[in-house]
């Protein structure tokens, strides 16, 4: 008599909505960029610590970017942040379609490998240089400077950086 009942209040249970968890896509864009930002926020902010890159910056390049962690190349490659291959890249690759057809994009173990190549990638690349020499509070400079230093082909790209920044405050990462 107890296993009927147990299985009866279970399927009520079950078929309740308010039991069921939440996928994220019954979530908004909105609430899906601030589970994004909750997920990932420790790890821009450790990086900013140690690489100088504004962990503002690095949140919203990896939003905008990955399409808060729901596009093509973060989930199949771990790669948050667009960065295709480039010369000398010996790690594991993807092949995407993107400004060309078929072009090579880096592949990650995880996501959060992907955060620390990011931060490398500024560091270790002249033409970002630069940036190294703003304010890390100046979260608009860097946006524009990344865009200027040919980090995206978007003509906008500064703008959505900033509009992100500002719409999820992610400045306060900053600190």
């Amino acid at each position: 008599m107890k296993n009927i009942l147990l299985f009866f209040i279970l399927m009520f249970l079950s078929s309740c909505s308010s039991f069921r968890p939440l996928s994220d896509s019954n979530l908004s864009v909105d609430d899906q960029i601030k589970l994004y930002i909750k997920k990932y926020a420790p790890a821009a902010t450790k990086n900013m610590r140690f690489y100088k890159i504004p962990a503002s910056i690095t949140l919203a390049q990896g939003i905008l970017e990955s399409g808060y962690g729901k596009g093509t190349l973060a989930k199949k490659a771990n790669n948050h942040f667009g960065i295709k291959c480039h010369k000398g890249w010996r790690g594991k690759s993807i092949s995407h379609d993107d400004d060309a057809k078929g072009e090579c994009f880096r592949s990650y173990k995880n996501p959060l490998i992907s955060y620390k190549d990011h931060s490398l990638f500024l560091v270790e690349r002249g033409r970002y240089s630069s940036l190294f020499k703003l304010n890390r509070k100046d979260y608009k400079s860097w946006a524009i400077g990344l865009k200027a230093a040919g980090y995206a082909t978007d003509p906008k790209y500064a703008e959505k950086l900033i509009s992100l920044i500002e719409r999820f405050k992610l400045n306060r990462f900053d600190e």
